[in-house]
């Protein structure tokens, strides 16, 4: 339940503070306290560390700053302080040209943990094999030839309530678990880092995973909207943009759609369908938005003989028996499809990564009780996340390091009788600026969020001019939610990004 939140696995200020002071590798995270309205604040200083990482067979040094930056009113209070850590290569003689990258996960609820050490910064988590199997404990964080630090600076963002992020003062945590909300203080946090390091002239791109694709695409606009500040770049990695392309509901069949051809890709990896992987997917995906979608459209005015070629067809593509799609109305939700794919095997499936399988708990249960793929990811990610803070960048604080939480919610979707939909937004920001572009990157066997959402989405962006439509690259990769776990996928997720942030 709690990685759930990881998609159903971050306030317009203009105070502008002093630049945090750099401190020496070596010195440990002080305290020091400041009077403002009769209250004692305690603001940790940032701990600073040189080092260096390989890539492509070149040493890239770099300075890593872990610590906190807070946002402010009007008055100058503080209202939250937002933990980050950033990564600038050193041997830059002139850095107003070089691109720099903030990265955010989603949940609601999540801090950048996965995204830091799991794909593109300078230390990453190693799993074992093609990234299905649990690594045995403790696990550690080791160098990351993949990392993208050689191209671009990278920022890793926690929104509040989320890592070491809090609320300050009389400030309500809650004032900051919003769809809008989030997006206004996660901005402002942007605004604020370019300005202390002078990068307002750089290159500027964001990468959201999972719920960060929804604030990605709304920073896109805001940023623009509110500051003037014309984006590069925006990734939608493992995303969405449209929440009713995942949500099944009655009178509601888009999400049957969306999800036919991750159930096909799927089937085709645990091997209970054969061919061409690529080839069926893409006959899939043609099917489920033709003769599929028209079959649902009719709804039980379907006559029969149509349902069972239909289901028949469906069991081609999924592996699911044809009666089981007839016992459901044609209609087969992602958790009886977790739960009965490798059912005769006594195995359920990650809603993550599909590839991962383990053993049922409950064979009687006609869904899973767990989800392997999130078993798999914590713990291994929330040791060494935990030790490279601590004994390598030398940053520790008393309060727990909130990897998921459920602190935020409820959360507020500022969405009143209708379902969250912010691809408006990406669409005026690239209506707005032409030279925005915008990389799709989804997995064939991600059940949080099938890549086909995001692609639903934006062919539904019909007032999107041509010239931006030619700004928008899809590309997909063999793995789940978090493909990057899956090591060809990691080379390809470096060269795709590289690719990008060059404009190539």
């Amino acid at each position: 339940m709690r990685f759930t939140l990881l998609l159903l696995l971050c306030l317009n200020f203009t105070a502008v503070a002093a630049p945090e002071p750099e401190k020496k590798p070596d010195t440990p995270p002080k305290e020091k306290s400041t009077e403002k309205d009769k209250e004692t604040l305690k603001v940790v200083e940032p701990i600073v560390r040189e080092a260096s990482v390989e890539i492509g067979g070149k040493k890239i040094p770099y300075k890593v700053t872990t610590g906190k930056l807070q946002l402010k009113q009007d008055d100058g209070k503080a209202r939250a302080s937002i933990f980050h850590v950033s990564y600038e290569r050193t041997d830059v003689n002139d850095t107003s040209n070089r691109p720099v990258l903030f990265a955010f996960n989603g949940g609601p609820g999540s801090s950048a943990v996965w995204l830091h050490i799991g794909v593109l910064g300078p230390k990453i988590v190693k799993l074992p094999g093609d990234g299905t199997a649990p690594p045995p404990p403790p696990t550690r964080v080791v160098d990351n030839p993949m990392s993208i630090l050689d191209v671009c600076d990278l920022v890793f963002v926690d929104p509040v309530s989320t890592g070491y992020s809090r609320a300050e003062n009389d400030t309500k945590p809650a004032d900051f678990h919003g769809l809008q909300e989030d997006i206004e203080s996660v901005g402002d946090f942007i605004r604020r880092w370019l300005g202390e390091h002078d990068r307002w002239s750089s290159p500027k791109y964001i990468l959201g995973e999972s719920y960060g694709g929804i604030r990605a695409a709304g920073l896109s606009h805001h940023l623009q909207s509110r500051y003037g500040m014309q984006l590069n770049g925006v990734v939608l990695l493992s995303s969405l943009l449209d929440f009713a392309t995942l949500r099944s509901a009655s009178g509601n069949d888009v999400s049957s759609m969306v999800y036919l051809p991750s159930f096909t890709g799927t089937a085709h990896f645990h091997k209970k369908i054969t061919g061409d992987r690529d080839a069926l997917i893409k006959e899939s995906t043609e099917y489920a938005f033709g003769e599929y979608a028209g079959a649902l459209l009719k709804g039980n005015s379907l006559d029969a003989e149509t349902r069972k070629v239909i289901a028949g067809k469906l069991a081609r593509l999924t592996g699911i028996s044809a009666d089981a799609w007839l016992t459901y109305d044609l209609r087969i939700g992602l958790d009886f499809f977790r739960g009965e794919l490798l059912r005769a095997e006594g195995k359920v499936l990650g809603r993550f990564d599909a590839r991962v399988a383990w053993d049922s708990t409950s064979k009687s249960s006609p869904t899973p009780e767990y989800d392997p793929s999130f078993s798999l990811a914590f713990g291994a990610f929330s040791t060494a996340m935990m030790d490279y803070l601590g004994r390598e960048l030398g940053y520790k604080e008393d309060q727990p390091y909130e990897i998921l939480t459920g602190k935020v919610q409820p959360w507020r979707w500022n969405a009143n009788n209708e379902v969250v939909n912010v691809g408006d937004r990406l669409a005026a920001a690239m209506r707005d600026n032409p030279h925005l572009r915008v990389l799709v990157m989804g997995g064939r066997t991600d059940l949080a969020t099938p890549p086909e959402g995001v692609s639903y989405s934006l062919r539904h962006l019909l007032d999107l001019p041509a010239g931006a439509k030619r700004n928008i690259t899809e590309t997909f990769y063999d793995g789940g939610h978090m493909f990057y776990l899956n090591p060809p996928d990691l080379v390809k997720t470096r060269a795709d990004l590289v690719k990008f942030i060059q404009g190539e």
